[in-house]
């Protein structure tokens, strides 16, 4: 593990197999603990007894790379150089340069993007998805769907039910919320918000909607005529409730 790396995305042109093991598994800032296990340890399998996140994880990396190492997969060397000898594989100076890991886990990894191997370009740009993810993916996105038009429907149902009552819509500006329905529709509005921007636990989008500000103009495109659906409008209620959702988990 070198000393100078980008703290952004950690890359370097080469790196030792534990260091690169840690980065693949996001763990780069244990890596001191991890280290010094490693060298009471006397090997670069992990001992059972470290105490670290996601422990089963970095120790099936570590194994996947010496793996690919010991079976002529992935070009090992010393400090960066490229060689073909066995002696360097207990050395701390083995190392694997940075285009070959990268092409070894397209190869062998292609669900595996790692920041430190990929940009931010590459690993959007080019997502790889299962058949069942994208099945996934497709369902998800018809039940969101559903929710919006759902909500929609609500929204008109109020406003004819105000119109009955005598009210018009813009006398509910009047009309204050009650403290816990107002929580209610920001935990909502905050929950689906965080659902549309976020990714699966393989990395993949569950919408097509890469921004908020992308959220805010196809509502405005669809529902533009509809009471509160303005630029100025949405992005206040959304910030309002991912703080609120925000300090509901936390």
């Amino acid at each position: 593990m070198r000393v100078g790396a980008n703290q952004e995305t950690l890359s370097e042109v080469y790196y030792h197999p534990i260091g690169a093991a840690i980065r693949w598994a996001g763990l780069w800032r244990f890596r001191q603990e991890i280290a010094k296990a490693l060298a009471s340890h006397h090997s670069w399998q992990l001992p059972e007894t470290l105490n670290c996140p996601r422990c089963a994880e970095l120790r099936l990396h570590i194994c996947r790379i010496y793996d690919a190492i010991f079976h002529g997969e992935l070009p090992y060397g010393k400090n960066g150089i490229t060689m073909n000898d066995k002696s360097l594989w207990d050395s701390p100076d083995l190392t694997v340069r940075h285009v070959d890991l990268k092409r070894w886990m397209l190869d062998h990894y292609p669900s595996q993007r790692p920041a430190f191997l990929f940009s931010r370009c590459e690993r959007i740009a080019h997502p790889v998805i299962s058949m069942e993810a994208a099945h996934a993916l497709l369902v998800e996105r018809e039940t969101l769907k559903t929710q919006l038009e759902q909500c929609g429907r609500q929204l008109l149902a109020l406003q004819e039910q105000q119109k009955k009552q005598g009210q018009s819509p813009s006398a509910c500006t009047f009309c204050p919320l009650s403290d816990r329905a107002e929580a209610t529709y920001l935990h909502i509005i905050g929950a689906m918000l965080t659902l549309m921007l976020g990714r699966s636990p393989a990395g993949t989008q569950y919408s097509s909607f890469n921004s908020q500000e992308a959220i805010t103009s196809a509502l405005i495109a669809h529902h533009g005529h509809l009471m509160g659906i303005t630029e100025r409008t949405l992005q206040g209620k959304f910030a309002q409730a991912r703080r609120k959702l925000q300090s509901a988990v936390s």
